[in-house]
């Protein structure tokens, strides 16, 4: 479900590119909530639980952060 993702803490922009190639950034996500999406172990279940409807998201270019890794 998610390739890879990024955080920048200074906006609270929580960058999620998916396996599809789409990336949508969400805005004011706590870094506490960014740290659980790093941690889990399961980060589709984690997302779909605690980011996924509960934060603004707009559609983002795909690989264009430099500090974004993909997971595997």
């Amino acid at each position: 479900m998610i390739k890879a993702f990024a955080y920048e803490p200074q906006g609270q922009v929580l960058t999620v590119t998916f396996v599809s190639g789409r990336a949508y950034a969400y805005q004011e996500v706590p870094a506490d909530v960014a740290e659980g999406l790093r941690l889990a172990f399961a980060k589709g279940a984690y997302f779909n639980k605690a980011i996924r409807d509960h934060f603004v998201a707009t559609p983002a270019e795909s690989g264009t952060d430099p500090v974004q890794q993909p997971l595997f």
